[in-house]
């Protein structure tokens, strides 16, 4: 007899890190998702530059841990992988979803009546652009800006179908003009991509590889940049 898969439904727990803000009302809510082999907390470090004011940042983990080698027996995470990818799309874009109302809802309690709602920004490094993109894409959170670090919209994102979305989210693309997984022509083709789509995006670039730059994050947070 052929082994067919099956799923069930589970309650679990699932781990975030979170920088406070300094001052309350919350004016603005970061959602950073990290790349692969990462881990909530520890990419939480990179967001220190930005961390002021009325500014919350908040670091969602990855469903799935694995240690990065046996010998040290380091533990990262990871968003998805091949295997059952199409599950592993719709649970962490259900997760997402309840963990940005339960951080709007923690935020609210918090705030006094009559504050206008927070600016939410989503940022996606490496592997986190894509679940970025499909949490836009499938999601129902409300995002006002997106920045998508180090990678590209997923190539399988129907564009002539979630195009509008993405324009909608204020699409920033950040790559190091060293990026050993992001080469010129990757850059351009991507582009490309997106405009044939009609889809509107700003571009920064930055000296230096694949990694999060302070000094460009530190620009991207800028009130001016933000509008």
């Amino acid at each position: 007899m052929p082994v067919e898969p099956r799923h069930i439904t589970i309650e679990r727990r699932v781990r975030f890190a979170v920088l406070e803000p300094h001052e309350r009302p919350v004016t603005e809510i970061w959602f950073a998702l990290h790349g692969y082999h990462q881990l909530a907390h520890r990419f939480l470090r990179y967001f220190q530059p930005i961390h002021q004011g009325a500014r919350c940042i908040v670091t969602p983990e990855g469903l799935h841990r694995h240690y990065i080698d046996g010998k040290s027996r380091r533990v990262g995470a990871s968003w998805m992988t091949s295997e059952d990818r199409l599950t592993d799309i719709e649970d962490y874009v259900g997760y997402l979803d309840r963990l940005h109302a339960h951080v709007l809802a923690e935020e609210s309690r918090q705030t006094s009546g009559g504050s206008a709602p927070p600016r939410i920004v989503g940022l996606g490094f490496s592997q986190g652009v894509h679940t970025l993109c499909r949490w836009l894409a499938f999601g129902r959170a409300r995002i006002d800006r997106a920045i998508l670090w180090g990678s590209t919209v997923p190539p399988d994102l129907d564009l002539s179908e979630h195009g509008d979305t993405l324009s909608a989210a204020n699409l920033h693309l950040v790559v190091g003009d060293e990026d050993e997984y992001f080469d010129r022509a990757a850059i351009e083709a991507h582009e490309a991509r997106l405009r044939a789509a009609g889809i509107a995006f700003t571009s920064h670039t930055y000296p230096g590889g694949h990694r999060l730059d302070a000094g460009t994050l530190r620009r991207l947070a800028e009130p001016e940049e933000m509008g």
